[in-house]
């Protein structure tokens, strides 16, 4: 029995021989992953971010713009095809509810009856007031005949009654001539009152009957052949589907969006958004295809930042445009966009995990021998730093922090005493964000954001070129037709 024992415990004890070996083992294959080595090479500065692809181009679906001409403010989407689907020209898309539409078309219908009654009754009264006027001067020249005829017989009579005879025969000829002229007077004023009971049968008529066009365009069908995509509401509403409400002044319904030429918008921090300008090259991935990488160029950088709804950073739009064309890239897609900000050749670059901070103000790193020893960092992205001075090409550094250097100070370099709470410049040479007030008319007013933004797509960057051109092109409008059609030529090309 006791024989038994000591051969359990010797059988303990190699156990826990073996696993302390395990053990150091993988400790001495830890420590060697802690140091990585300082390299001298390429380095290239970037930004990552997620973006949304989108076309560049693409055709709205819209409603009927004329709703708002009978006080419809709102349309309901009854009805919406399938995002995705593929449609032809005159294809249809989409239903919206009439029930407000139909009660104005139908309050429509009720006033065109009323006005064709008006109509009637105008002419009706306009008939009888000219027939009794064609009576009256009948009437009157059956007077003039019956004193000229006694005015005949009267010749014989004495000089005082045929002198009175006379006398009313000529107050009838009077009276002829101005019936004759209120006739003529009557005649006009029948004709104003037709033309303005004609004027508004005609435009309530064609109230009506836009009314019923109108019905009609409440049913929506393709522009063009595409691919339909689900739209966003104004000012950055909600997607457009069944049930939605758009409004009559940007009845927005779906698009067809041109899949040739995609773009991809993205949102980049105010820290890192002056590291990025028009025309840096894009690495583009998408998550629905991992396998595929992209590249493309950043079109348009914002100049006013906006708050990011999920903190409390402003961010600024970034639109980036897709070099290649991909039967497979579709709107919607989320990518993730590397902007390649700068590239810089034989300079030294560690591993951000190299890096360290001392007193809140001076950056080390701690070298294989255990000594600590400041650096001076210059431009990083996202996995790597540069180093300016303290490190050399081949240093063995420490990735993580070890356990024997408690108490120890970095060795400082002498050249950056008093230069060491100095922010370093990321991009010294590259647009910043506060030199709006460079750009301004010749009236020395400020220009709008969109006017400079419009210069510099046009590829005009100097404030003072922008300025002269402006002023040459005011100039011109103001010399005459001569200047303006040319104006007005070279902005058609």
């Amino acid at each position: 029995m006791r024989k038994k024992l000591i051969i359990i415990g010797l059988v303990v004890v190699v156990t826990i021989v073996v696993a302390l070996s395990v053990f150091n083992t993988g400790t001495t294959v830890d420590s060697v992953s802690l140091f990585a080595t300082a390299q001298k090479g390429e380095f290239t500065v970037e930004v990552t971010t997620t973006g949304e692809l989108s076309a560049e181009k693409s055709t709205k679906i819209v409603g009927p713009t004329a709703a708002r001409d009978y006080g419809i403010r709102n349309m309901t989407v009854s009805k919406l095809v399938d995002e995705g689907t593929q449609v032809k020209e005159g294809d249809y898309v989409a239903e919206l509810d009439r029930g407000e539409l139909f009660e104005k078309v139908q309050a429509e219908k009720d006033q065109l009856t009323a006005q064709i009654a008006e109509f009637d009754n105008a002419k009706i009264d306009t008939a009888l007031t000219l027939r009794g006027e064609r009576d009256k001067l009948l009437n009157i020249d059956y007077s003039i005949g019956e004193k000229k005829l006694q005015l005949e017989q009267s010749q014989y009579e004495p000089p005082a009654t045929i002198e009175k005879y006379k006398n009313e025969l000529k107050k009838l000829v009077r009276d002829k001539s101005r019936a004759e002229e209120n006739y003529k007077l009557k005649v006009q004023q029948a004709k104003a009152n037709m033309v303005e009971e004609t004027t508004d049968l005609n435009r309530r008529r064609n109230r009506y009957n836009s009314g019923q066009e109108l019905l009609k365009s409440f049913t929506i069908y393709a522009p063009q052949d595409g691919m339909v995509i689900y739209t966003k509401g104004g000012f950055g509403g909600d997607r457009i589907v069944e049930g939605s409400s758009i409004s009559a002044y940007s009845p927005d319904v779906a698009e067809l969006p041109d899949l040739s030429r995609m773009i991809s918008t993205t949102f980049i921090n105010e820290v890192d958004i002056r590291k990025v300008k028009v025309g840096q090259p894009v690495e583009i991935g998408l998550d629905a295809f991992p396998e595929k990488k992209l590249t493309g160029q950043v079109k348009r950088v914002a100049r006013v930042g906006q708050q990011n709804p999920n903190s409390d950073a402003k961010v600024f739009e970034v639109i980036v445009t897709v070099n290649e064309r991909d039967t497979e890239l579709r709107p919607s897609m989320t990518t993730s966009n590397v902007v390649v900000t700068k590239k810089l050749e034989s300079v030294i670059f560690i591993p951000l995990e190299c890096l360290h901070v001392y007193q809140d103000s001076i950056n080390y790193v701690i070298k294989k021998n255990g000594s600590l020893q400041e650096v001076k960092v210059g431009l990083t992205n996202s996995n790597e730093a540069i180093i300016d001075m303290g490190v050399l090409e081949g240093d063995e550094l420490y990735m993580s922090m070890p356990d024997n250097i408690d108490g120890k100070e970095p060795n400082l370099i002498p050249e950056l005493n008093g230069k060491r709470n100095e922010k370093y410049d990321l991009n010294p040479n590259e647009n910043t964000l506060d030199d709006n007030s460079k750009w301004v008319m010749p009236d020395g007013s400020p220009m709008s954001e969109r006017l400079i933004q419009t210069l510099k797509d046009r590829g005009i960057t100097d404030p003072e070129q922008a300025k002269t051109m402006m002023g040459g092109a005011r100039g011109g409008r103001a010399r005459g037709g001569a200047a303006a059609g040319a104006t007005s030529g070279s902005s058609q090309k």
